[in-house]
């Protein structure tokens, strides 16, 4: 991504502060609008896909409503356009005009081009070049106007996402162009009849006036996940108002008509230039990404079917192509129902596992995974993508972020790639973002272990990353291993050491990782581990797919009845242990358990500070089963607030409370842990109901189709419902035994 380009924390930034200065009014993009109450909103956007378009601010779509004119005076009566582009200097500042001639007889911009012709230029061949950020117009006219150009000529159609003015005024600020099949239909809008169009496509330039009183791109998206129609698409709204801007004042006595858009010569005019001339355009003049997905016979036909076998079985599954231009599969994205649905309960924390990217294997996978209530792997999404770009991911991840109604993860654990970071900021701006601590760890062994001293090198490392507490302790003990085992100049060392900060536990004491980093290295972080191997082919892969979730969802399943059934063994008589006990998933509560065993460790508790509520102590734990073996940790209990945080961070890391903390709040007479400790994710009766909310009610009562879609989606958060206890099952079977028999009367009724 161009170092340049602004991303999507600074344009948030950004607006932020000029909302703070009280001079303009902005509104967010999409269609879900929340206001504060101190400020408006005045949203713009025209639906082409449904033939109709929404405004929410009238007054703000005037101009758009009235259609784009291009300057200029004279008319064209045969239709045929060209464009060319020539240099002029004009208020000291250096542009290019694209001068829009029309002298044929067929009135079809979509054939023509745009080419720059320099002075010592031959060429004649003449194209649109792609936007790239850093391009300034005179206008929002002369911008969408371009944007549109270049869009017909492609083969697609656009329409205004958002837009944001200044405010008390009708005076634009910013607007975002976009693909025409941006987005999805909502459910209402899915009910009619017109043929479903939009595809999700994040093709997209985002426009802002500068202090240059100038309209700059701030952020292009080139890519599409559909194929181009430049036959359907000559009769969009956006390109028909090129034809109304065109036909308006037609004098037949006018043999050519000329318009001029004013694109000024900047840097980034200047690289788009060379770039569409040399990577982009092929023999036949086409610009194209021929980069594909490397699928062997059967591969794609394996694909289709599994794909067309789910939408018929499961209606709420969901998958997306991203095709190049060519219309060859680039990437594929596909989720369950069962997956969106768990994403609402066990969000917060998820992993991107590019494991077989990373071991090269043949299918070229990336799961999404989360940690269930069992603090199991769960799967929140697959995909196959073709290269490991910017680009990419970023797709990939808008992607997923869509099917997940546009809430980011509050953590995210990746492996560490540069093209990940820069996606993840992208997309997700405000998630933590974090490097997986097993991988790391394995990484660095795998790049010292012909050392000498490895064994020696390999204990010192795990004790300094995971036994530090304190920052200081941490970096005193990193620069004592360098000195000790001369390792000081060794370049993979350095580059983990300078990203410490995204994985090294004592970094983390404040970001929540749902017990993400208790995994040892050597343990297998790949959701399909032992069932995959390098050689797995696509095919393959989806013949075992669907056995390999059932399995899982089965374990998951038969965990919930345990959990739910049983009562749990208890160890001591601590009060914090009956209590969990009767709230936590077995598998959670035996770890917690362990806790609260070790808390006869932890000898002596020494008060060393107060300030008000809040009072430090030190607590001196045994290791090792040796009394002479103590370790102090810092814990502060806030009495007024029920808080307790220790030096360890474990309550962030595992999602429970350490020995440390319990033994300071027992200390303080506290008979229950604090609710606020007790997390929903871990409770044995979590409602994760894998079904979405599907929403509306609204179904066209004329269409069969409709209602099976309708009664299986109810249907089927009655089935998970049920699957909760016996008890839950019992009341599910009988509830559609008493539906069955009123269902069986009124068919008997209409006879």
């Amino acid at each position: 991504m161009d170092e340049n380009s602004p991303n999507s924390e600074d344009l948030i930034d950004e607006i932020e502060d000029q909302e703070d200065d009280g001079d303009e009014i902005f509104e967010n993009e999409g269609l879900d609008h929340e206001s504060d109450g101190h400020h408006g909103f005045g949203i713009e956007g025209d639906h082409e896909n449904d033939g109709e378009q929404f405004f929410i601010d009238a007054s703000i779509h005037e101009e758009s409503e009235q259609g784009i004119e291009l300057e200029g005076e004279d008319h064209c009566s045969d239709g045929q356009q060209f464009l060319e582009v020539r240099d002029h200097i004009a208020d000291n500042d250096t542009f290019q005009v694209l001068n829009l001639h029309c002298n044929g007889e067929e009135n079809n911009l979509g054939n023509n081009t745009v080419g720059v012709d320099d002075e010592d230029s031959s060429s004649k061949e003449k194209y649109y070049h792609p936007p790239v950020v850093g391009m300034e117009f005179e206008s929002y006219d002369d911008a969408y106007n371009y944007y549109n150009c270049y869009a017909k000529e492609l083969g697609f159609a656009i329409r205004v996402k958002s837009s944001w003015t200044k405010r008390n005024s009708k005076e634009k600020r910013g607007a975002v162009l976009c693909c025409n099949c941006e987005g999805f239909k909502t459910f209402k809008e899915a009910t009619c009849r017109r043929k479903e169009t939009r595809t999700g496509c994040l093709a997209m330039i985002r426009l802002r006036l500068v202090e240059s009183n100038r309209w700059r791109i701030d952020e292009v998206k080139l890519e599409h996940n559909h194929l181009f129609d430049p036959e359907r698409v000559q009769n969009s709204k956006s390109h028909k108002k090129i034809e109304v801007g065109l036909k308006r004042d037609l004098e037949p006595t006018v043999d050519v008509e000329v318009r001029t858009i004013k694109l000024y010569r900047t840097s980034a005019v200047d690289a788009a230039s060379s770039w569409n001339l040399t990577t982009m355009q092929t023999e036949n003049g086409n610009h194209i990404r021929s980069c594909c997905l490397k699928l062997k016979a059967g591969d794609s036909q394996a694909i289709h079917n599994y794909f067309c076998q789910k939408q018929l079985t499961s209606p709420n599954f969901f998958y997306i192509m991203d095709l190049n231009d060519e219309g060859q599969l680039r990437n594929v994205f596909w989720i369950d129902s069962q997956s969106r649905a768990a994403y609402i309960y066990f969000g917060d924390v998820v992993a991107v596992d590019t494991t077989c990217l990373s071991n090269k294997y043949e299918i070229p996978l990336v799961t999404f995974i989360g940690m269930n209530h069992h603090g199991q792997s769960i799967l929140l999404g697959c995909a196959f993508i073709a290269e490991e770009t910017v680009e990419t991911y970023v797709w990939l991840f808008r992607t997923w972020l869509t099917c997940m109604l546009g809430r980011p993860p509050q953590t995210i654990v990746t492996d560490r790639f540069r093209a990940i970071q820069s996606a993840i900021s992208e997309v997700f701006p405000r998630a933590h973002h974090r490097f997986c601590l097993p991988l790391v760890m394995q990484n660095i062994f795998q790049n010292l272990g012909q050392m000498e001293e490895f064994e020696a090198f390999q204990s010192f490392l795990n004790g300094t990353v995971y036994n530090s507490l304190k920052i200081d302790e941490f970096e005193t003990s990193w620069d004592n291993m360098i000195q000790r085992f001369g390792i000081k100049e060794h370049k993979w060392l350095q580059i983990w050491y300078e990203d410490r900060e995204k994985w090294a536990p004592v970094y983390q004491k404040d970001t929540f990782l749902a017990g993400l980093f208790a995994v040892q290295a050597g343990e297998s972080s790949l959701f399909f581990a032992g069932h995959i191997h390098e050689r797995t082919s696509v095919k393959e892969f989806f013949d075992l797919y669907d056995v390999i979730i059932e399995k899982k969802r089965l374990k998951e399943a038969l965990d919930d009845l345990e959990s739910g059934g049983s009562n749990l063994l208890l160890r001591t008589r601590c009060y914090y242990e009956l209590q969990l006990s009767k709230f936590y998933t077995k598998q959670i509560f035996e770890k917690f358990q362990v806790e609260v065993e070790m808390m006869s460790c932890c000898v002596t508790i020494n008060q060393v500070h107060t300030s008000g509520p809040v009072t430090t102590y030190v607590v001196k734990e045994c290791e090792n089963g040796g009394i002479k073996e103590l370790r102090n940790f810092e814990v502060m209990y806030d009495k007024a607030a029920f808080e307790v945080r220790c030096v360890c961070g474990g309550f962030y890391l595992n999602g429970y409370l350490c020995r440390h903390a319990l033994s300071v709040l027992n200390l303080n007479g506290v008979e229950e842990i604090p609710f606020s400790y007790i997390l929903q994710r871990w409770r044995k009766d979590c409602k994760h109901l894998y079904v979405p909310d599907i929403g509306s009610n609204a179904i066209d009562i004329s269409n069969p189709t409709q209602w099976y879609d309708h009664l299986h989606k109810r249907a089927m958060q009655v089935v998970e419902a049920g699957m909760v206890s016996q008890d839950h099952y019992m009341v599910a079977w009988q509830a559609f035994l008493e539906s069955l028999n009123k269902v069986r009367l009124t068919e008997e009724k209409n006879l």
